[in-house]
């Protein structure tokens, strides 16, 4: 069984919660992971686009080069930090589709917030979150290369203008349930605290903020004994 690539968004601001979801995803997972944190520094080498003011995140837009990490072969898939794993990642590896360059939960919604973590304004667009969480089939991907992630807009590379609409396979919306902006659902299977996790103090009662502290416990439990739990 080879194990799945994962390609984890990761900012300094939110350590903490790529720890906590590395965690989920391992403890969960029935099958090897091969877990990689997408940090700038990581990919200073061959990314040098400058800040967009726009962009909340340290990997807002170096998620695009998950293909181009990958050498354009196999799949791969790309979460944000802010997320928090329920089940075996796996049941989404198996639902990878050759048809399509990219998978992903296909948002349609209008953000019920003007503000989000740490202040940040909350930019509405067509596509909203569809970047959160993608299944990367990297070989058909080839248009993400090093000088189109790093000069194109910040809507041609989230709105997936650069794929055919039939090249874009959806996933069920359990994979990145919106906390905060969808109704509840205790069946989610990967949380994603879109609008600020509950490491921030604002956000320490929202939905799941207790499945994310019992994994943090966890987490720490393991650290404070020797090794995971």
């Amino acid at each position: 069984m080879e194990p799945i690539r994962i390609f984890i968004g990761y900012d300094p601001r939110e350590s903490v919660a790529y720890h906590v979801l590395s965690h989920s995803l391992l403890r969960l997972s029935s099958g090897p992971l091969c877990i990689t944190p997408l940090s700038l520094a990581s990919v200073a080498h061959c990314f040098k686009r400058e800040r967009d003011p726009n962009q909340s995140t340290d990997f807002a837009f170096s998620r695009f080069l998950v293909p181009h990490l990958c050498d354009f072969d196999g799949w791969a898939l790309f979460m944000d930090c802010d997320m928090l794993a329920r089940t075996d990642i796996r049941q989404l590896w198996d639902l990878r589709d050759d048809h399509f360059a990219a998978m992903l939960v296909k948002h349609d919604y209008t953000p019920k917030h003007t503000t989000k973590f740490l202040g940040h304004v909350q930019t509405s667009y067509p596509r909203k979150n569809w970047s959160s969480v993608v299944l990367f089939n990297n070989a058909r991907c080839r248009q993400l290369s090093l000088d189109y992630v790093g000069s194109a807009s910040g809507l041609e590379l989230h709105r997936f203008t650069w794929l055919r609409d039939a090249e874009i396979g959806e996933l069920p919306r359990a994979w990145n349930h919106l906390v905060g902006e969808y109704p509840a659902d205790p069946r989610a299977s990967l949380v994603h605290f879109t609008l600020g996790g509950p490491y921030f103090e604002a956000y320490r009662t929202c939905e799941f903020a207790e499945d994310w502290y019992l994994e943090w416990e966890r987490l720490k439990s393991g650290l404070e004994n020797g090794g995971p739990r």
